[in-house]
């Protein structure tokens, strides 16, 4: 890969070990798309979200990429009455990220971060690099050295 993201940088700095992707110029725009791409398992490689609960605290959740976020779930996940998504055009600002380039990793600060539990049937997950067009894929022992966080069952669950 010609360059490294911050992401991957900060990985680098911490000596996590990572493998990363790219799928710039494939013209892949959706998670589902992204991991057809990356030729991996879509309930492995995980999408990044900002919400904001109703006393004004922001939190990050992690679910897989063809997965909904349920809010309610999400909220009692986090000790929260209620938890809506962060408007994108919020996104830059709060966290350095645009939309579809959003990490957990080297936020601008450092949210509560909740991944579903799902995450807990694999060693390592896919999650985005940073930047739209590229993805790392970590050990969840190795992430939680990198940031704190928890698992929850925070998706929408399917009849």
């Amino acid at each position: 890969m010609e360059s490294k993201t911050n992401v991957m940088r900060i990985l680098d700095a911490r000596h996590v070990p990572y493998k990363s992707y790219s799928y710039v110029g494939t013209g892949a725009t959706t998670g589902a798309e992204v991991a057809a791409m990356l030729s991996q398992n879509p309930a492995q490689v995980f999408k990044t979200l900002v919400t904001i609960a109703r006393s004004g605290h922001n939190y990050v959740f992690m679910i897989p990429v063809c997965a909904e976020l349920d809010l309610k779930r999400a909220a009692i996940a986090v000790g929260e009455k209620s938890i809506d998504m962060l408007k994108s055009r919020d996104l830059l600002g709060l966290t350095g990220y645009i939309h579809g380039g959003c990490s957990p990793i080297g936020m601008k600060k450092q949210f509560k971060t909740v991944i579903d539990a799902s995450a807990q049937n694999f060693d390592t997950i896919i999650f985005s690099a940073g930047r739209i067009g590229y993805q790392v894929q970590v050990s969840l022992s190795d992430l939680v050295k990198i940031i704190p966080f928890s698992f929850y069952d925070i998706c929408v669950q399917q009849n």
